[in-house]
């Protein structure tokens, strides 16, 4: 296992990114339709076939999933994403109509200090497109990439991470996350990730936590100047597992790995958030329904935690005057 979410057989990541705009998109290709749900925490989302994905709704899988910078013009990532699929032929069948279904979300990452002025047409339905070019089936770069490139946070660069474990029954669970959260991901002013109890090998710097807690350390960091003019943010996470799950459980294991971002930022699920979990399952393995995804659910939290950490740690300061430093930058 590479501790990404490609460990996961039949998933591809590709990202496509501009420089100059400061932001990009991150695509989630399934060789075959996905099982799919998604859970919402967060106070301003921006969701594209979000009501698609409730368990009640007809449609049970998808082929892709989008994540995008740019608000609410990176939903046009999706859009992207749908073209390339459909040239594949990859989509929902009905007679001789072939509709690939591609959920996504997006991220805030507007006033980070890229060039926004793209003029009529917002740029991220080509992004989108491109992203899904790329996508390859074993490894994706981490950091500040694809959707990744212009998130920031309340005190450090924020960025793409990715984590991946198993249940002891050999069950595999695997996340990536977009951090581009309103909180803060690491501890007061100092190096420790609130994600630290979760890290395995170093992923992230090996700090620990701070041998004691100071209320320095526990108050309240957000993003930007909040009381003149509230900015939006967002953590976007995507959890894939081989377990057989139906959309309910989906459902079920969406709602559990939001407990990592819980552990791993801090304050969490703000009215400034729209944080977004998205699960999938590619049906391989079976799982008892009760203590198996229990279980499952568990292992998705960490590494929804450890993929959050993870996207700061790698992350590069954008070059733009006034952006905020990396946690390298800084701790490195």
């Amino acid at each position: 296992m590479n501790n990404l979410l490609t460990d996961i057989a039949g998933v591809r990541v590709g990202h496509a990114d501009d420089a100059a705009l400061g932001s990009g998109v991150t695509a989630v290709i399934f060789d075959n339709p996905a099982t799919a749900s998604m859970d919402v925490r967060g106070g301003g989302p921006g969701i594209r076939e979000g009501s698609l994905l409730d368990p009640v709704a007809t449609v049970q899988q998808i082929h892709g999933i989008a994540l995008a910078g740019g608000s609410a013009f990176g939903l046009e990532a999706g859009g992207g994403v749908q073209a390339w699929l459909a040239e594949q032929g990859q989509g929902y069948r009905i007679r001789e109509a072939v509709i690939p279904i591609v959920p996504g979300a997006i991220c805030f990452d507007l006033l980070n200090g890229g060039n926004k002025q793209w003029g009529r047409f917002a740029p991220y339905r080509d992004l989108g497109y491109a992203a899904a070019t790329a996508a390859a089936t074993t490894s994706f770069a981490l950091g500040s990439v694809g959707a990744g490139l212009g998130a920031t946070t309340s005190n450090l660069k924020g960025g793409l991470g990715s984590a991946s474990a198993a249940t002891q029954g050999g069950i595999k669970v695997a996340a990536l996350a977009i951090v581009n959260a309103a909180g803060s991901v690491t501890v007061g002013d100092g190096p420790w990730f609130w994600a630290a109890p979760f890290e395995i090998d170093d992923e992230y710097g090996g700090r620990g936590l701070p041998p004691s807690f100071t209320p320095d350390m526990l108050a309240m960091r957000l993003k930007g100047a909040m009381n003149a003019t509230p900015p939006e943010n967002t953590t976007l996470a995507v959890v894939v597992t081989d377990a057989v799950l139906t959309k309910s459980q989906t459902k079920r294991l969406a709602m559990i790995a939001q407990t990592g971002f819980a552990r791993a930022i801090y304050p969490v699920h703000a009215p400034l958030d729209g944080d977004v979990v998205f699960a999938a399952a590619t049906c391989e393995k079976s799982i008892d329904p009760l203590v198996g995804l229990t279980e499952l659910g568990m292992i998705a939290a960490n590494v929804t935690a450890r993929a959050i950490a993870r996207g700061v740690y790698s992350a590069t300061a954008l070059p733009f005057a006034g952006a905020l430093p990396s946690w390298k930058d800084r701790f490195g």
